[in-house]
């Protein structure tokens, strides 16, 4: 495989620009911040992916597995049994779209998720890094769940190291869950353990503020498309974690729900790199900065130059809040003429 995932599947559900409160119907969409990266770079990029996740044995287990062999990933799961009342269950999200100055509303129902339940131990890891594993990825939504996810993933982690694979980690800090976990102290120690063993890195400044404890940037931003503030926090990055070649994030205005100015930047190895900023009709932000990381990785693992990885991931990005749902529609056609400045007219 190319790629593999750990994390939480789950199912979204979208009753569009109504709110829930007046909602009469919802769309159903297959999501989880690690498995949206697998599906993605398996959908759009054609490359062999894997999500190693928790699965119930019930109806929205089975509409969940389904949506994730349509997407061309397989999977690597520990079955549970549904006791017909209490579960365990897979977890729910529920997400309006919003709509011009009225903001998207997200909130979860994650009581007793199977998922929070895996453990070390759980899977056989020698097993499946002996297939061949080029990239390993893990999320800090994941990490939140609870304390026997941290250490899965660091499990986790620590094998795909022994087998030689390159290792990223998305911070993807969610204030909600985090402080049902104990709080950004916690967060802090329960992340610090992972990251030790993180090649790549995924997170804004808040992120790594919030997730890693590191301190914040002592350059003011000028805006929030100015990457100074980012770059100015990797000095502090890498003093904590040496071993850190890559770290990576969006760039996002939020003009109205439905209109977006996008960016992207990263730092690799000493050196930055920034994208062009691109104005956003936005369809569905859920989703949009697992796929720049999933164009982003797509670009280093088949040698791009770093600012053509990073293009490219910017391009995806963009192009998945084009389409409703957390994962990708895109082709990787579209992403390399987006990436290359393409526009909207008409394909005839």
């Amino acid at each position: 495989m190319d790629f593999l995932s750990l994390g939480a599947l789950v199912h979204r559900l979208d009753p569009g620009i109504i709110p829930f409160r007046k909602a009469t119907h919802c769309d159903i969409h297959v999501s989880g911040g690690e498995f949206n990266c697998a599906a993605n770079l398996s959908d759009c990029f054609r490359l062999k992916t894997g999500i190693v996740s928790a699965m119930v044995d019930y109806p929205i287990g089975d509409l969940i597995a389904e949506r994730v062999r349509a997407m061309g990933v397989k999977p690597f799961y520990k079955h549970f049994k549904h006791d017909g009342v209490h579960g365990p269950n897979m977890a729910t999200v529920y997400s309006d779209r919003g709509q011009g100055v009225r903001a998207p509303v997200v909130f979860y129902n994650r009581c007793n998720e199977a998922a929070a339940q895996l453990k070390p131990g759980d899977f056989n890891w020698k097993e499946i890094f002996s297939q061949g594993v080029r990239w390993f990825h893990s999320g800090g939504i994941f990490a939140a769940l609870s304390p026997t996810t941290a250490e899965l993933i660091a499990e986790g982690m620590k094998a795909a190291k022994a087998a030689g694979a390159i290792t990223s980690f998305d911070l993807n800090y969610r204030a909600k869950l985090w402080n049902i976990a104990g709080g950004p102290e916690y967060a802090a120690k329960a992340l610090d353990r992972i990251v030790k063993q993180v090649d790549v890195l995924v997170g804004n400044e808040e992120d790594l503020q919030l997730g890693l404890g590191i301190p914040g940037p002592k350059v003011q931003a000028a805006n929030k498309l100015d990457p100074s503030a980012f770059f100015s926090m990797m000095r502090n990055v890498t003093e904590k974690h040496p071993q850190i070649q890559i770290v990576a994030t969006t760039l996002r205005e939020v003009h109205s729900t439905n209109r977006h100015s996008w960016g992207a930047v990263a730092w690799m190895k000493g050196k930055t790199f920034t994208t062009p900023t691109c104005e956003l009709d936005v369809v569905d932000r859920v989703g949009g900065g697992d796929g720049y990381a999933s164009g982003f990785f797509y670009g280093l693992l088949t040698g791009e130059s770093p600012q053509e990885a990073v293009n490219l991931g910017w391009a995806h990005g963009a192009l998945l809040t084009t389409f409703p749902g957390d994962t990708t529609m895109s082709t990787v056609e579209q992403v390399r003429a987006f990436a290359k400045g393409g526009s909207a007219r008409i394909q005839r």
